[in-house]
């Protein structure tokens, strides 16, 4: 039995020149973030998210998407500049919105009918990050309590969507909502899992591929539905 054209499948993936330069560009960060190498990793960190959505825009993937990485990379420069972190939050939560209405427009509401408890974990994972990092925000970044508050709905709202389109997607929303809370329990002077720095880079790399291979397998499906419904309306057919 034969693939479907629209079909994405592991191998189509893995096998995409895009792809592999990401993969390569990805070893080398992370060699370089375990390293602590400074300028060098920030350059390959600046290089990670384009080459995704080159693999993106090659396969014809939702325009929403490409928006959404392109905000991303925005914040992925600017987290690598003194004094730009809320500029980088900023870039990121412009992406969760992006996404957040990618998976809305794609049945996201209905799916979450029918998987209901994932919004209530959502929102249990959320209160409990937000009530553990509330007094130390305070004690060592009080101005960043707002934005954090804010933001870390977005990611919530990110992972909870995801989930009610493409399981895929979803996971890729939970990695990108650990990635974050990592990086949150560093500036709120609290322990994480060491390295760190890697860490944070391993589950929000896997969590932009994640989220971009369900988001295009997604489209791609209901692309050919739609392609087939149409044909078989001006045919006279039926679908089975």
């Amino acid at each position: 039995m034969t693939t479907p054209s629209y079909a994405l499948s592991f191998g189509r993936v893995a096998r995409h020149p895009a792809i592999i330069v990401f993969a390569a560009l990805a070893v080398v960060h992370l060699v370089l973030v375990a390293a602590d190498t400074g300028l060098s990793q920030s350059v390959t960190k600046a290089l990670l998210v384009p080459a995704l959505a080159v693999w993106v825009v090659a396969v014809g993937g939702p325009r929403l998407l490409v928006v959404a990485l392109f905000f991303s990379w925005v914040g992925d420069v600017a987290l690598e500049v003194d004094g730009m972190f809320l500029l980088g939050m900023a870039g990121f939560a412009l992406a969760h919105v992006c996404f957040v209405t990618w998976f809305v427009r794609n049945g996201a509401l209905a799916g979450l009918r029918r998987r209901w408890w994932v919004v209530l974990v959502g929102l249990v994972a959320w209160a409990a990050t937000i009530t553990a990092l509330w007094g130390p925000l305070g004690d060592e970044e009080p101005g960043l309590r707002l934005p954090i508050l804010v933001y870390s709905l977005l990611l919530t709202a990110t992972a909870v969507t995801a989930f009610g389109v493409n399981v895929l997607a979803g996971v890729g929303g939970a990695l990108f909502l650990l990635s974050d809370t990592l990086i949150a329990l560093d500036i709120a002077g609290m322990s994480r899992p060491e390295p760190g720095g890697v860490w944070v880079m391993v589950t929000y790399l896997a969590a932009q591929v994640l989220l971009s291979v369900g988001m295009v397998h997604t489209d791609r499906v209901r692309s050919s539905i739609h392609d087939a419904t149409g044909d078989a309306v001006h045919t006279g057919g039926s679908i089975r």
